[in-house]
């Protein structure tokens, strides 16, 4: 092993355990908005890791749509309902535990079988001055373009969904031109006892 497999291995590892911390912090937190910002740092790694196999346009395109789009619109999205009221538990909410965790468990054990069974040798030697970014494009504008105008309307939705669920709660029941002008032009009084307070002060010196 030289020292720029060595380098290698060792960034495999950080960026892997980083990833899992980040993603059991997403599950794990009761706190929504710190979930939102831990998958910013799962997509962070997983940039990292498409740098460590040479994907440099994959991982520039991870940081700048999931990062900077997809991450961001979810911040929006929590910040914008503005939810003050806290999550009440369910009575039933050991057994949906038990029920995410054994699929979980299956989901990994059927990822781990895939992993191991998968030959991960190059069939064929890479093509020297192939383009990826070229091949990306043509690929994105003839073979995945019905799923990429797909999820970009996806995206366009759940935006629209999260400015309407924000201003719901904002939507007055039944204001007359009078009370609207009434509640705009009216200050708050000043409390009795501080005007009383402030006189007796002025009168005593």
């Amino acid at each position: 092993m030289n020292l720029a497999e060595g380098v290698q291995i060792v960034s495999f590892g950080i960026l892997a355990v980083m990833m899992i911390g980040a993603a059991l912090g997403v599950v794990l937190f009761s706190n929504i908005v710190y979930s939102a910002f831990l998958l910013g740092g799962v997509f962070i790694s997983m940039a990292g890791l498409y740098l460590l196999l040479n994907g440099d346009f994959v991982a520039s395109a991870q940081i700048l749509i999931y990062v900077g789009a997809i991450n961001v619109l979810i911040l929006f999205a929590i910040m914008l309902v503005n939810k003050r009221q806290d999550f009440s538990p369910l009575p039933s909410a050991g057994l949906r535990k038990i029920i995410t965790g054994v699929v979980s468990i299956g989901l990994f054990a059927l990822l781990s079988t895939m992993v191991l069974a998968t030959p991960w040798a190059y069939s064929s030697a890479p093509v020297a001055g192939q383009n990826s970014i070229v091949l990306i494009g043509e690929h994105f504008f003839t073979d995945f373009l019905l799923p990429f105008e797909l999820a970009s309307v996806l995206l366009l939705m759940a935006m629209v969904g999260a400015i309407i669920l924000a201003r719901r709660e904002y939507l007055p029941d039944q204001l007359t031109p009078s009370d609207l002008q009434q509640t705009i032009l009216t200050l708050p009084e000043r409390p009795r006892e501080l005007v009383s307070t402030g006189s007796g002060t002025e009168t005593e010196e």
